[in-house]
């Protein structure tokens, strides 16, 4: 820091993103470093965001998402030019299709090295440009804090989404004003006099309404006052795939999920219902199982969405609302319906179903090998009331699904763009945001060893998470479409794995494998009393069989 000769404050560009961060309220970084940023790196010193230091950028960039899912503010990943940037475009693409907030910050080659091929040059706009909602590149250090208040803006701002900032190393070193760009206001929507008007006549015409709720753009008391005004009105709201908790599972109103591998219930939903009602959401692929269901024009859909595009749906439009959920909330509590018996009936049927379905296994073991039904039974009457559960992808996935109880916004952490992966960044993420809750991570043995080695980065930092990694030796999702469609001609599915405990102990936490399942209940006992009482992670290896599924 210096002054010129005016006595104003100057920093370097790089010191000035972090301030900038910083004010926009960042409490921590996701980061591998490198040296084509080291001035920001530097700025992080004395900075009170917290700078947690991953083992591969593709592992960073997921945390990242998985903090802009948690809060209403974007998660912050950066990583290095070339290899780094290409390592961390998979957590671009879950923000991408997941519609998270996120601004990944790349370290490029110096200004004056560009188009000649230099070390690890590439393209940021060509690379990143369909990808992103933007590309920006600090071409002038003067800009640094209004580059950074912009990315933030627009990582937030209508549909939310991921935001690349390429910093070259030669331009972050420059010095610049320490003034701090103020945040920008992100414009929230919210119902018309019309929107009101038209939904209250929709919803007082319907006999068998649905409210389908999904996105990440809630916050905690958008989603209880949600849940509180469906409850009032005898209605019923079904989760878009891994978006459950904001209507809590043990809600009179939650009906399930609806997405991949749905139960049956909830799949005929959609075509039953004569209004649906998406919140945060479009019927997109993964609802309408390839933009089959719900495609008929004559179907009452009403869309309430920030984003006037309507990216991703697919059927009959009959309002569209812009706005974001928590405004829809606020101007939806004022709509007070007289409750229909029909909605009564309608309700109280679906949520029976909803019941049953999650009605948990014999917690008792039985004879002969390891089974995730009797973990699952054992772990669910463990947990507090706002246990959050993370996951990749993998049939392993539908256990959660159909049986955690997720109780609150935010408390089901995934990628719902079916990458693999996700689970144990994800959870060292929740268990940094949220010291001393129940964080559960539920892996398969394929996905965990795409990035199993941030368990590192969990013990460095602290982080406690309950890891369960379901072992059947196989990549299971894609041995059943395998078995659909090439029947008894295995390829490419088969895994031969290590020791998943052993590997837990090297990395500083406890381990346990777990064969036979009568193991399974002491197991779990002195996993989370390694948790509780020695503030570790701890991973518990479940040999199970091939082909038992949760559904």
């Amino acid at each position: 820091m210096s002054e010129n000769g005016q006595g104003l404050t100057k920093k370097s560009a790089g010191h000035v993103i972090v301030d900038t961060l910083a004010a926009h309220g960042v409490e921590r970084a996701y980061v591998v470093p490198g040296e084509s940023y080291l001035d920001v790196l530097d700025g992080l010193h004395n900075s009170p965001i917290e700078t947690v230091v991953c083992r591969h950028e593709g592992g960073a960039t997921y945390m990242a998402e998985a903090e802009g899912k948690m809060h209403q503010r974007p998660g912050i990943a950066m990583v290095t030019r070339g290899p780094g940037a290409a390592n961390a475009h998979v957590g671009l693409h879950t923000a991408w299709q997941d519609s998270t907030p996120l601004v990944l910050f790349v370290g490029l080659i110096p200004f004056e090295h560009r188009e000649k091929e230099a070390f690890q040059e590439f393209d940021p706009k060509a690379w990143f440009g369909t990808g992103a909602k933007r590309v920006m590149i600090l071409d002038h250090a003067d800009r640094a804090s209004e580059v950074v208040a912009e990315a933030m803006f627009a990582a937030m701002s209508g549909r939310p989404g991921p935001v690349v900032v390429g910093l070259p190393e030669d331009i972050i070193r420059n010095e610049v004003s320490a003034e701090v760009h103020p945040e920008i206001p992100v414009a929230t929507g919210g119902m018309t006099v019309t929107d009101w008007k038209s939904l209250n006549t929709a919803l007082q015409e319907a006999d068998k309404p649905l409210f389908i709720f999904g996105g990440n753009d809630w916050s905690h008391q958008g989603a209880a006052d949600f849940t509180r005004w469906l409850e009032e009105h005898d209605l019923p709201a079904a989760a878009e795939w891994r978006c459950e908790g904001t209507v809590p599972f043990n809600s009179p109103s939650y009906v399930g999920p609806i997405g991949y591998g749905r139960p049956k219930p909830t799949y005929d939903l959609l075509e039953e219902t004569d209004l649906l009602i998406f919140v945060g959401t479009v019927p997109g692929d993964v609802i309408t199982d390839g933009f089959n269901v719900r495609q008929n024009w004559d179907k009452k859909n009403f869309l309430v969405t920030i984003d006037p595009s309507l990216r991703g749906r697919s059927g009959p439009v009959s309002h569209q609302i812009v706005a974001k959920p928590d405004v829809f909330v606020r101007d939806l509590l004022l709509m007070d319906l007289p409750v229909k018996d029909s909605w009564k009936e309608w309700t109280s049927r679906m949520r029976g179903e909803q019941e049953k379905f999650a009605e948990l296994p014999p917690a008792q073991p039985s004879e002969g090998q390891a089974k995730m039904a009797t973990m699952m039974a054992n772990l669910v009457g463990s947990l507090p009331e706002d246990a959050l559960v993370t996951f990749g992808a993998g049939e392993h996935t539908n256990w959660a699904h159909r049986y955690f109880p997720t109780n609150g916004y935010a408390s089901m952490l995934s990628a719902r763009n079916g990458s693999m992966g996700y689970s144990i960044p994800s959870a060292v993420a929740a268990s940094l945001n949220y010291p001393g809750r129940r964080v559960v991570t539920i892996a398969g043995d394929g996905e965990f060893l795409m990035n199993g080695q941030e368990l590192a980065t969990a013990a460095q930092y602290g982080a406690t998470p309950l890891v369960i990694v379901m072992d059947n030796q196989q990549y299971g999702t894609i041995r059943t479409h395998q078995e659909r469609q090439y029947p008894e001609r295995v390829s490419g599915t088969q895994l031969a794995n290590p020791d998943f405990a052993l590997m837990a102990q090297s990395f500083g936490g406890f381990g346990v494998r777990v064969e036979n399942d009568s193991d399974v209940p002491a197991a779990l006992e002195n996993a989370l009393k390694a948790i509780d009482e020695n503030k570790k992670f701890a991973l518990i290896h479940l040999v199970v069989e091939q082909g038992v599924k949760a559904y």
